[in-house]
């Protein structure tokens, strides 16, 4: 062995004890997560809370050591760089942008905000339960507060809300969204002015009635399935707002929510949910015990959830295979219905208040309108507690509906409660690289439609393995959309997609 390789194994396998280690904390904090929005007694969330703060701070302290700080510092060093691998070279990089930005952070303030945010996710339930927004605003106002104070130990960036947005979508800008929504609003508004104007509008009342919840249950699993999500190494749970967490490889969970009268809520969240846990279950086994070991960008991620729930999951082929099933499911309630009326009436186009619920046309509205108020709270210091007014006021004017109360407007979505301001225009980014994706894939793979409407839905899951999954977060989001398109991202293939879908059911 020479000096070099030395001077690098000795540094290089202390620091991968370490990330080791914050790993496992991590995988142990997210059962405990898992178990709080899943059924933990509601009693108990605050004694629960202190536990997660307890635990999230030893992994803070481990993320922040002096010893994590010179292990970098010697693992950045060129020569040392020369000797690493592409795994541990990307390891060292994510690890040193997290040190860098860990360390700004006082410690007590890290714990103080994990409590927190783990007692408010309980405490938005229960606002969303019983329309209490009042009720929640204390909760609220602390969580922008300690936000705009960890934005100012960071360091802004062009703008403070910039700061939040990179730490969902590395290298992406406001200036950037700003344009990519613009180009959005252009093509999709038109198009659903014509589409509300349109004669010929999708029959949706054999979706109405009665669906029993076991049922949906059961279906839900079928599909998961077939999509190939392995059961084995993951599991299908309820909660008020569906969600996926993985916590290893072999460990990722999704939850759904089941609504008796309406058959497509669990039917598509469930779907979603899949689609993000099929990202996280075929990463490269390389990978675990390690950082690197999750999705590149929460674009990238909803990328894959949006893509199966949408391209997939609202195809013609889709339901030319599986309405059979969903009718065996509910014997006597769809027994008249083809799969063309089926999948137009999944895909009607109409104003509406729940994000969740949206069709895939207008969804991107809304993504807009929190991106908007998200800029407001930041950049312009929007009182937390004038969030309804602006809320219902920008749903009156982009979508002309107003939400009746809180818990169907300002208090629908759970991000906010666990911090996550700058997740949101993930989902419309997902939408952007999801249709880019596809595009390509139904190049590469002539007959995807056809198998698809056979019920071959493992090969494309196989491609977007090699594609995507297999890399975690080994590539960035720029590489990962340059490597299978060609291109950097592009709304055009969206609003190609969108156009012709829309324009055929709706014939236009």
């Amino acid at each position: 062995m020479s000096t070099v390789e030395l001077a690098v194994s000795s540094p290089l396998k202390r620091f991968r004890e370490i990330i080791s280690q914050i790993k496992q904390y991590e995988e142990i904090l997210g059962v405990v997560y898992w178990d709080m929005r899943t059924g933990a007694p509601r009693k108990g969330i605050e004694l629960r809370s202190e536990a997660v703060g307890a635990l999230s701070s030893e992994t803070f302290k481990l993320s922040t050591s002096s010893e994590l700080g010179e292990l970098l510092a010697k693992l950045n060093e060129p020569e040392i760089q020369a000797e690493l691998s592409e795994i541990d070279r990307r390891l060292v990089e994510e690890s040193t942008k997290e040190y860098e930005r860990n360390r700004k952070i006082p410690p007590e303030l890290h714990r103080e905000y994990v409590v927190l945010t783990s007692q408010a996710e309980s405490a938005w339930e229960e606002a969303k339960e019983n329309n209490d927004f009042a009720g929640f605003v204390p909760y609220l106002e602390k969580i922008v507060a300690i936000n705009r104070r960890f934005i100012e130990l960071w360091g802004v960036k062009s703008t403070p809300y910039d700061t939040l947005l990179d730490m969902y979508e590395p290298g992406l800008t406001t200036v950037e969204l700003d344009r990519l929504f613009g180009e959005l609003r252009a093509r999709l508004v038109p198009l659903a002015e014509q589409i509300a104007n349109a004669k010929d509008k999708p029959d949706t009342s054999f979706l109405e009635g009665t669906f029993d919840k076991e049922a949906q249950k059961t279906f839900s699993k079928l599909i998961l399935k077939e999509m190939g999500y392995d059961f084995e190494a993951g599991r299908l749970d309820e909660s008020v707002h569906p969600f996926a967490t993985g916590l290893s490889i072999g460990d990722v969970r999704i939850t759904t929510r089941y609504l008796t009268d309406d058959i497509t809520s669990a039917l598509f969240g469930t779907i979603h949910e899949g689609g993000h846990a099929l990202y996280e279950q075929n990463i490269d086994p390389e990978l675990a015990r390690t950082t690197l070991s999750t999705g590149t960008s929460m674009g990238i991620h909803e990328s894959q959830s949006r893509l199966w729930e949408n391209m997939v999951g609202r195809s013609l082929g889709f339901w030319k295979r599986y309405l059979p099933d969903l009718k065996a499911h509910f014997p006597g309630q769809l027994d008249n219905v083809t799969a063309e009326q089926f999948y137009r009436g999944i895909n009607v186009v109409q104003p509406s208040l729940i994000r969740i619920e949206a069709d895939e046309l207008t969804y991107n509205l809304h993504i807009m309108i929190r991106y908007e108020i998200e800029k407001m709270l930041f950049n312009e210091d929007l009182n937390p507690r004038d969030l309804p007014e602006v809320w219902n006021k920008k749903y009156s004017e982009a979508l002309g509906i107003t939400p009746s109360t809180d818990s169907e407007g300002v208090l629908q979505d759970v991000h906010w409660s666990g911090g996550a301001f700058g997740y949101f225009p993930s989902y419309s980014l997902g939408n952007m690289y999801g249709a880019q994706m596809v595009d390509v894939a139904r190049r590469e793979i002539p007959d995807l439609d056809d198998q698809i409407a056979s019920g071959q839905l493992l090969p494309l899951k196989e491609w977007l393995t090699k594609q995507v999954y297999q890399y975690g977060k080994l590539l960035q989001p720029a590489e990962i959309i340059e490597r299978i398109s060609g291109k950097p991202l592009q709304s055009s293939y969206l609003c190609d997609y969108l156009e012709n879908k829309y324009r055929e059911i709706y014939r236009l």
